[in-house]
């Protein structure tokens, strides 16, 4: 697959790109059965909801599920990442995010790279997300909203607040937009929430300004986020390094499998 030049013009001039129903609904279901398996892998990849047991994240699950390991390289996604960051990349993060139904918290306003750039020493914003929408994704169930066009001023600020929650993770709370600088952006950006539905794929820059509600529904609203970056611009971290489950090491080049990820499941399976 390959993007249009409208749409890689889309992307660099809003900052994110949404491409409708990507992956199939057999594919989906593929997914989101994998996703219930990593769930039950114990370790500290896994995140629960603040005071619960509900799983709020996990991490590195492509180590571990070869549905994933396969649809990081899949030609639908990888070959338009690598048109919209013309590098060779490897994956940096990998999370699936969780919204149960009348569940799952906020998700502040906050610049991905800003993180990055605290926490791992990463020195430029030489990345592309993608967020993959394992379930349906509508206005009701707790989307990612976006100020687009917000990627183009760079970062907003470049420290992380007095009051971290912790010190070796960073919580978007640390780094989340003030009041005032979120006003002043939604003023001159607005404000836009791609929704779509299930096998849908968003494509995102890593300094795009973003966040999300709770989700008040009924409905579950899963969202797994991939973070590729440029091989040349590997971690450069002043202290002890973050757990390889949060940031990997592995920076080899990325290949384009051949076919779709469930297409070759099916030849190793046979």
């Amino acid at each position: 697959m390959q993007l249009t030049q409208q749409q890689v013009d889309e992307y660099h001039d809003k900052g994110f790109l949404l491409v409708e129903s990507l992956l199939d609904p057999a594919e989906v279901r593929q997914l989101g059965e994998a996703f219930a398996r990593d769930c039950e892998v114990p370790g500290p990849h896994r995140v629960t909801e603040e005071g619960g047991t509900q799983v709020r994240a996990v991490y590195a699950s492509h180590r571990r599920q070869p549905e994933y390991a396969g649809l990081i390289r899949d030609p639908r996604i990888l070959p338009p990442v690598r048109q919209l960051l013309p590098e060779d990349v490897y994956v940096y993060q990998f999370k699936i995010n969780a919204k149960p139904p009348f569940g799952g918290d906020k998700w502040a306003w906050h610049q991905d790279y800003l993180a990055w750039r605290i926490a791992d020493g990463l020195p430029a914003p030489l990345q592309v997300n993608i967020g993959v929408f394992l379930d349906d994704v509508n206005e009701f169930n707790g989307p990612v909203i976006f100020l687009p066009g917000s990627h183009r001023e760079g970062l907003v600020h470049r420290e992380r607040k007095a009051d971290a929650k912790s010190a070796q993770h960073l919580d978007p709370d640390d780094i989340s937009l003030t009041a005032d600088q979120l006003a002043a952006y939604v003023d001159r950006y607005g404000m836009t929430s791609p929704k779509g539905p299930a096998g849908s794929v968003v494509f995102f820059s890593p300094e795009i300004v973003h966040g999300s509600a709770p989700n008040m529904s009924p409905f579950a609203r899963r969202l797994l986020i991939a973070t590729y970056n440029s091989c040349a611009n590997l971690p450069r971290p002043q202290g002890e390094p973050r757990p390889d489950y949060v940031v990997c090491r592995d920076s080899a080049p990325l290949r384009p499998l051949e076919r779709r990820f469930s297409e070759e499941l099916r030849t190793v399976d046979a």
